[in-house]
């Protein structure tokens, strides 16, 4: 099937029709954290939009659905990225606190991005105290330095790109040039983003080639390092 036919049945909603099947273990899913706190599910194009982007730019294989999980799943480890959003409160149980560890463990990455763009908004104060209670001592999130391999998986980057939403002053009115992360033996485990890639990502991925530059290279970077 043709790239652009393939992404009109994502774009459409007609793969759940057409192609009833799980993933296959070789195909990267966007897999999307459900916490029941907050406004999971916003920003709903950015996974047509990254999937396009791996198609485009990469040989790996993809499959057409974004998937819904949740922390406590037992499936949680089947999915090496999982991507979280919002812009509310962010509270989990102790069982979907011990599912993130295990995930993490055994390693799997969640991206997990601040909507507010704000290090004071009420998504990053919870987020954070979460990871804290999640990753104690010294896996508390650090920042992750511009020269780590995460910037070079793919695309070469000096760092986190930055967004629109930074440089137009949405939010604290900052640009974050670091992102934060929780490491397991010496491989990110957590990615966290005050950047609001979400909103930054959330367009058809039809309209790309209306863009001088296309915003959504860094996702592939993301989506290389938890597959690798």
């Amino acid at each position: 099937m043709l790239r652009r036919e393939f992404l009109s049945l994502v774009g459409a909603g007609l793969a759940s029709q057409l192609r009833p099947r799980r993933p296959k273990p070789s195909e990267f899913v966007f897999a999307r954290l459900r916490y029941d706190s907050g406004d999971w599910d916003y920003n709903p194009k950015v996974a047509g939009n990254v999937l396009d982007s791996v198609l485009q730019y990469t040989t790996i294989p993809v499959y057409p659905e974004e998937i819904v999980i949740t922390a406590d799943s037992r499936e949680l480890g089947a999915f090496p990225f999982i991507f979280m959003t919002g812009h509310k409160l962010v509270r989990f149980s102790q069982k979907e606190r011990d599912g993130l560890v295990a995930y993490v463990e055994h390693g799997g990455v969640l991206f997990s991005d601040d909507c507010n763009h704000d290090i004071d908004g009420l998504y990053a104060k919870s987020f954070e105290a979460e990871m804290q209670r999640a990753f104690p001592g010294t896996q508390t999130l650090a920042k992750i330095p511009n020269s780590h391999r995460l910037y070079r998986s793919f695309f070469t980057f000096d760092g986190p790109p930055q967004t629109s939403h930074e440089l137009n002053g949405w939010g604290d009115d900052m640009v974050h040039d670091y992102l934060k992360g929780v490491e397991h033996r010496g491989r990110l485990g957590v990615i966290y983003s005050n950047k609001d890639y979400g909103c930054e990502w959330d367009y058809d991925w039809r309209n790309k080639r209306f863009r001088r530059d296309d915003n959504t290279r860094f996702a592939v970077n993301l989506v290389v390092y938890a597959m690798t």
